[in-house]
């Protein structure tokens, strides 16, 4: 069994290296925009991987006769599987990245964690989670380690903000397709935050939680993009959809049952214990319609929560706690535009979702629709 299962893992290196050969594995970065040919822009969400030292790092939570071929490989294997199958846009990675504690070398195991990313030439992004800076780098160090990797999007901060909490927290925006009218407004916003390790005020145990600042930047950030989309040249009517990517999940997330929300819920929502009021936040900016994180692996939900989905990726990584048989999984977003009446490629019409589990045949499973722009409601800007 074991010999089997490492053939299948050179098997698909040597698939993926022929991958990278055909799309010219290069240093060049892209400007992020939707495809001219099917007008999507498609993100692939991979949360805790929670990478060490590679094949000398063993499974967590797998079957026993599976143990002894199981390490940071079989995580390296599924991202691989899923870049080909999915042929994302962008890759978000959302927190966890590394296992610090067990992470003999921090340098090292990122450069193994993110390498599927760096190889495929595919722009990623990422956050912090509360485990990535238990090695020997601090959180700072860590995310000034990660913006120097080839491909990456992520920020170490936004230039503009001289004074906020964290480190990870920055925007990007997907433009309109090449040689449209909308070539050059941003047509999808993505937000990225540091939602912080642990507390440090000694009377509020547990989680850390995004901070004032944070929020201040987030807000700042949404109305200037908003007052931007909503202007000439093509001024829209409302703002553009907005996406959000953090680790720690909301206190709201355990307003859902199983009556709800599209997925599972298989343990306890691992939050802050305050409120910092993000969400309230997100619902003010007026256009958020999803925000997505990890953390606790063994649920993988989506629930909406006054006009914006709240989702979990599901745990990744093998090296990261889950449950024998439950299969790892990751979160699939695919934002499509619209055809206008000269059937040319218009604005965002839809942003649909959906995991893939790391089986035989990476099953889909749980697609539903995040938002439509049917149902979407004006916004006006004064």
């Amino acid at each position: 069994m074991a010999a089997k299962n490492m053939r299948n893992i050179r098997i698909s290196c040597i698939i993926w290296l022929a991958f990278c050969w055909l799309v010219e594995c290069d240093d060049r970065r892209q400007p992020l925009r939707f495809g001219g040919k099917t007008g999507e822009f498609r993100i692939l969400q991979v949360a805790d991987m929670h990478y060490a030292d590679g094949w000398k790092t063993p499974c967590e939570d797998v079957f026993p006769q599976q143990m002894p071929s199981c390490s940071d490989l079989n995580t390296t294997a599924f991202i691989r599987r899923l870049i080909l199958a999915e042929r994302p846009d962008l890759i978000v990675f959302t927190g966890d990245n590394i296992f610090g504690f067990d992470a003999s070398n921090p340098e090292t195991s990122m450069n193994a964690a993110f390498a599927p990313a760096m190889l495929s030439n595919i722009p990623w992004a990422a956050v912090l989670g509360n485990h990535d800076q238990e090695s020997t780098l601090s959180r700072e160090g860590v995310m000034k380690f990660i913006v120097k990797l080839k491909n990456t999007l992520s920020l170490l901060n936004p230039p503009e903000a001289h004074v906020i909490d964290g480190f990870g927290n920055y925007n990007l925006e997907v433009h309109g397709v090449k040689d449209s009218s909308l070539v050059n407004k941003s047509l999808l916003n993505l937000y990225f935050l540091d939602s912080g390790d642990y507390s440090t005020i000694p009377s509020i145990p547990g989680y850390g939680w995004i901070k004032p600042s944070q929020q201040f930047w987030f807000q700042r950030t949404s109305l200037k993009l908003k007052r931007s989309y909503m202007k000439k040249p093509e001024p829209q009517k409302a703002p553009a959809p907005g996406l959000v990517y953090f680790h720690i999940p909301l206190p709201e997330y355990a307003s859902f049952d199983s009556s709800n929300f599209t997925g599972v819920k298989q343990e306890g929502i691992s939050s802050a214990s305050i409120n910092s009021g993000f969400f309230t936040t997100m619902v003010e900016a007026g256009d958020v319609k999803a925000a997505f994180t990890g953390h606790d692996h063994l649920n993988d939900f989506c629930g909406e929560l006054t006009g914006i989905h709240l989702c979990y990726a599901g745990g990744f990584g093998y090296h990261a706690y889950g449950k024998a048989g439950w299969a790892r999984r990751a979160r699939m977003v695919v934002a499509s535009l619209e055809k206008t009446e000269k059937e040319a490629w218009g604005t965002v019409k839809s942003i649909k979702t959906w995991k893939r589990l790391d089986d035989d045949h990476l099953t889909a499973i749980d697609s539903q629709v995040l938002w439509s722009k049917r149902s979407n409601s004006k916004l006006l800007i004064h």
